[in-house]
């Protein structure tokens, strides 16, 4: 019996013992074939890159004959229009040069002939000269009548080329641009073929990615370690202010190093100066040290490989690429009210959003009672917008310095729906196009940006500021969209191109709102100057200033009847008719600046919010206040002391 139990014993260890051995196994033999197929993906993926370059360079050509063929069409046009002119001219001055050597000739044959006669005569050597002399006027005759008839000719020849071309131009041209529709299905099919190799060779190395990270022979560059760069060191190392000539914003300079040398030594940690000068606390400079956990990663990182994750670009911004967490929540209860940076009124005029700490809360607009809290968002909401249905809305917020967002929430239950970008700053305002297909975004990093709603895509971003830009809005049509900065200037862009239209810089201050008219024709913006200002787009040339302001003018909303409604630091809503400019009424009651507006035309109110946390509600016809309260859920004024 002990013999057995010895035997089993010995069994059940070499099971034991060889179960770790066969897991290893297990793993080498799964990284063996993930690498393999990573390897195949990115064979399958280079072989098909020869076809996607040459229906590039075909496409690149046949657009080339295009731009050729209209540039050689506009240039003989040119041409034949000025030859036209000048032909006549150039055939008249032939015909009088040829006459004129034919008088030359004439008098040439004379004096040659009184000069033969006078040979042993006494005016021998005067009738000589003469006949020299009118042999040279004639060679200089013959010269300019040969160079005339010559640029007659060549105009003519050049008429004659220039008038070919304009007339097989549209021929020539139409059939080069069939040439270039015929191939974009051609392209495009290359493009979706070379996406989708490009897609299965990401998933491969991200398969193999996640086995190494796995297996602790790894370190996620996105998920890891860029949200330690992005929290602790990119506020000293940025564009901006890259101490050490070292800008930390992208993986692609990491790896670039700084003004003293390499940051990263691929394979050697103790080499690479991020990794050093962290784990001996010198950096971050003039704040907490990173934790041993933070710099274990980091060296790890560095032992690894240092490599960036699958399918990212090196240029990307490390907050663009590292996970996005979900925010902390608002206060149960506010300790204190908060400005209210953004009103809205609903379409149907019952609800009234209004920004708070970390959230966007909806009110009954009839009397102010709380209706549902949209929570998961950056520190300040900056701007809110309802889509034409009311069913979803659009909040612009950012928390200073660290973060930036847009993000679009349902309004029936607060659930998130989408989140348009993040950038490394605050995000001032967003609006939607009038057809509700676009959204257009006003960033502190100086971009405007514009996204394809249903597709959330970004189609275009413009960074043609100096400074923050604080406020965006549409054209009636859509076609453009006009901009407020912090650079004391107003612009128009294509909305489509991003090309820019017109610069309106009157105001001299940082200016914070803007609008259109409601016909498109006239601009209105607002700022630190304490003025409305209304300007041609076409050409920014001012047509009305609007004063009587006690203070900054921060938001300006347009009705669709002309009139405009703006709050101001001096702590009051007016209402003005943007034809004259004349006061229309004020809505005075706030106690503090009064930072937004919204208007429900159809109902005919006005919600303001002020910086001390109060939201009012009007009468548009009378300037009578409905409803007064405290944006700020759970907050109990203190009792005086008696």
């Amino acid at each position: 019996m002990r013999r057995l139990l010895a035997v089993f014993a010995s069994c059940l260890l070499a099971v034991l013992a060889a179960q770790p051995v066969q897991a290893q196994d297990d793993l080498e033999a799964k990284i063996s074939a993930q690498r393999a197929a990573a390897d195949e993906a990115g064979a399958r993926k280079a072989a098909g890159q020869p076809a996607l370059d040459a229906a590039r360079e075909k496409a690149r050509q046949l657009a080339q004959t295009v731009t050729d063929l209209k540039l050689a069409f506009s240039k003989a046009e040119v041409v034949a229009k000025d030859l036209e002119g000048k032909l006549p001219g150039l055939k008249d001055a032939a015909t009088k040069a040829a006459e004129a050597k034919t008088a030359a000739e004439t008098e040439s044959a004379a004096a040659a002939k009184a000069a033969e006669e006078a040979k042993g005569k006494d005016n021998e050597k005067e009738l000589a000269d003469k006949a020299k002399a009118a042999a040279d006027k004639l060679a200089a005759a013959a010269k300019a009548a040969e160079d005339a008839q010559k640029a007659a000719t060549d105009a003519e020849a050049q008429l004659a080329s220039s008038k070919a071309i304009v007339a097989a131009h549209p021929e020539k041209l139409k059939a080069a641009e069939a040439e270039v529709a015929a191939h974009v299905a051609p392209l495009q099919q290359a493009e979706e073929a070379f996406a989708a190799l490009t897609a299965e060779h990401i998933a491969r190395q991200r398969d193999l990615e996640l086995t190494l990270i796995g297996a602790g022979r790894l370190v996620s560059f996105a998920n890891q370690v860029a949200p330690i760069f992005s929290q602790r060191c990119v506020a000293c190392h940025n564009a901006r202010t890259a101490k050490g000539r070292f800008n930390m914003e992208n993986y692609a300079n990491v790896m670039k190093g700084g003004e003293s040398g390499d940051a990263v030594v691929v394979g050697k940690p103790d080499d690479s100066l991020v990794f050093s000068m962290c784990a001996d606390g010198s950096m971050p400079k003039d704040a907490d040290p990173l934790t041993p956990e933070q710099t274990a990663l980091i060296k790890k990182w560095i032992e690894t490989g240092a490599t960036l994750d699958a399918g990212l670009s090196p240029s990307a911004m490390l907050i663009t690429i590292i996970p996005k967490p979900v925010q902390p929540n608002p206060p149960e209860s506010y300790r204190v009210p908060v400005p209210i940076m953004a009103v809205a009124f609903s379409p149907d005029g019952n609800l009234v959003a209004s920004s708070g700490y970390r959230e966007v809360i909806l009110w009954n607009a009839a009397d102010g009672a709380l209706v549902r809290r949209i929570t998961n968002l950056a520190e300040r909401p900056h701007d809110i917008r309802f889509t034409a249905d009311g069913a979803q809305i659009a909040v612009a917020a950012g928390t200073p310095g660290q973060l930036g967002e847009v993000k679009l929430f349902n309004v029936a239950d607060g659930a998130l729906l989408a989140d348009f970008f993040t950038t490394d700053d605050e995000v001032f305002a967003c609006a939607f196009s009038p057809d509700g297909t676009r959204l257009a975004a006003a960033c502190a990093d100086r971009s405007v940006r514009v996204f394809d709603v249903a597709t959330r895509k970004q189609q275009l971003q413009v960074e043609d500021h100096a400074d923050w830009v604080m406020d965006v809005a549409w054209s009636p049509d859509g076609k453009l969209l006009a901009t407020a900065s912090r650079d004391k200037t107003s612009k128009v862009f294509n909305s489509t191109t991003g090309e820019s239209q017109t610069t309106f810089n009157t105001h001299q201050q940082p200016v914070f709102g803007v609008a259109f008219s409601p016909d498109g024709a006239q601009v209105a913006t607002s700022g630190r100057d304490n003025r409305i200002r209304t300007w041609n787009p076409a050409d920014g040339k001012q047509v009305r200033e609007i004063g009587g302001f006690g203070g900054e003018v921060f938001r300006i909303v347009v009705q669709p009847d002309g009139t405009i409604f703006s709050g101001c630091s001096d702590k009051q809503v007016r209402l003005h008719k943007l034809a004259d400019g004349a006061v229309v009424r004020a809505f005075p009651g706030h106690t503090d600046w009064v930072y937004s507006v919204s208007a429900h035309p159809a109902s005919k109110r006005v919600v303001s919010g002020s910086h001390d946390g109060e939201i009012r509600i009007w009468n548009i016809e009378d300037g009578k206040g409905i409803v007064t309260f405290l944006a700020a859920p759970g907050y109990k004024t203190p009792v005086a002391a008696k």
